[in-house]
């Protein structure tokens, strides 16, 4: 049997989340493919979602022009900004940064940075 690069990314990603289930806060998930990417703001106490953004949200794609470029930088800025906006307006300001097993680097990393600037504290 063959481990594959996902199989990797996801058990890089199960070690994270171990970790983080420890801390008892909230985390901020991750998820990016070729196309879009994904935020999601999930809840330390029971697990449920608080806040999301993407870049399949229509609202998203109009702001990203004719061509609906939601696999590049500047796309993750803006998602990054949504996502904590919305985590505040829930009452959340204190979130554990989960990659997902993806490397902290490009569009990861313009989301994580968007949220911190945004007033996300992680």
């Amino acid at each position: 049997m063959m481990i594959t690069k996902k199989d990797r990314r996801l058990r890089r990603a199960r070690q994270t989340r171990i970790r983080i289930a420890g801390q008892g806060v909230a985390r901020l998930a991750v998820h990016r493919t070729n196309l879009h990417i994904y935020a999601t703001v999930i809840s330390g106490a029971d697990g449920k979602v608080v806040a999301s953004a993407s870049t399949a949200e229509a609202e998203v794609r109009q702001s990203l022009g004719s061509a609906g470029k939601g696999g590049n930088v500047a796309a993750a800025q803006i998602v990054g900004k949504r996502v904590a906006e919305r985590a505040k307006a829930a009452g959340v300001e204190q979130v554990a940064f989960d990659r997902s097993g993806f490397a902290y680097h490009g569009r990861v990393k313009a989301l994580a940075e968007a949220a911190r600037e945004a007033g996300l504290k992680f």
